[in-house]
């Protein structure tokens, strides 16, 4: 297979992230840094994988220059690399995304499965993702807890689309179920009691929607905005959960940013706020008073 100048993968990473670190770039969607970004794009590219003996393959001339086209693209365009490479990976996982969408990227991820067994143990057997984008959180929820049957709710069409790919490229259609409408909505006409409800809404508050980073501004406002306080989401996801989560459930929830909101607004909400593994900020867990 032909070569671009004998460039090996090790080589090509440093050039795009030399590239990259001259750049006026925001990172967020999946790195934060430039030299990860570069990885990401290159290993992204050539299929290699994230091993320090794939620094001494040769890249094709067509990885080579595809990789150089998106390396410019994500500079002039301030896109974030998964909408560009149409795919991403989250937790070792895959799940196919496109541009308009929300990127999975969410520290909830982490948090599933054993250090949530305080709370949950493995035969888990309802859980509903809501506000699901393109279902990553579900469908990583549907590999923890194998007993589990999870309803990804989805407002975006071409999310819950997106969604409903994810779940057959992992093997999940016979457990997980994608369901496209208002998350809020749907909630409050249930009957059905779960053992985990998690959702990772829209919590940007108004202030900060002002000065979101270029990239953020390729993900839809609705998945992104909520009100001047980031909270206009859990405010109505709230009240439905005496009712809806099981005697023994969790409502599993990530506010980010609005945090300090969430804790002015609700003081006497008896929530826990999780230590996160690997970053991020703002993710609480409700459990149900019917133990």
């Amino acid at each position: 297979m032909a070569v671009t100048e004998h460039v090996i993968v090790g080589e090509l990473i440093e050039r795009v992230y030399r590239r990259f670190e001259h750049a006026p770039l925001a990172y967020g969607h999946g790195t934060d840094n430039a030299w990860d970004e570069a990885v990401y794009l290159v290993l992204g590219v050539t299929g290699c994988a994230d091993d320090e003996s794939s620094l001494q393959l040769p890249v094709a001339s067509a990885d080579y220059q595809r990789v150089h086209q998106l390396a410019a693209r994500r500079i002039e365009e301030r896109a974030p690399l998964a909408h560009l490479l149409g795919e991403c990976r989250f937790m070792g996982e895959r799940f196919l995304v496109e541009p308009g969408v929300m990127i999975p990227r969410s520290p909830i991820g982490y948090l599933l499965g054993e250090p949530l067994h305080a709370w949950l143990g493995p035969n888990t057997k309802k859980i509903v993702d809501l506000c699901a984008g393109v279902g990553c959180l579900g469908i990583l929820a549907a590999q923890r807890y194998p007993q589990s049957h999870v309803t990804l709710v989805e407002l975006d069409a071409r999310a819950a689309s997106l969604a409903q790919q994810n779940v057959a490229l992992h093997n999940l259609g016979d457990r997980v179920h994608v369901v496209q409408g208002d998350a809020c909505q749907w909630l409050a006409e249930q009957t059905d009691q779960w053992d985990l409800i998690l959702t990772n809404p829209p919590y940007v508050d108004a202030p900060d929607m002002k000065s979101l980073p270029e990239e953020y501004r390729h993900e839809p406002v609705l998945g992104l905005a909520a009100g001047e306080d980031g909270l206009s989401l859990v405010d109505r996801f709230l009240p439905e959960l005496a009712e809806r989560l099981a005697a023994d459930g969790v409502f599993l929830c990530e506010v980010g940013a609005s945090a300090p909101a969430m804790q002015r607004k609700y003081p006497d909400l008896p929530i826990q706020w999780l230590e996160l593994p690997k970053g991020g900020e703002g993710v609480f867990l409700f459990e149900s008073r019917k133990r």
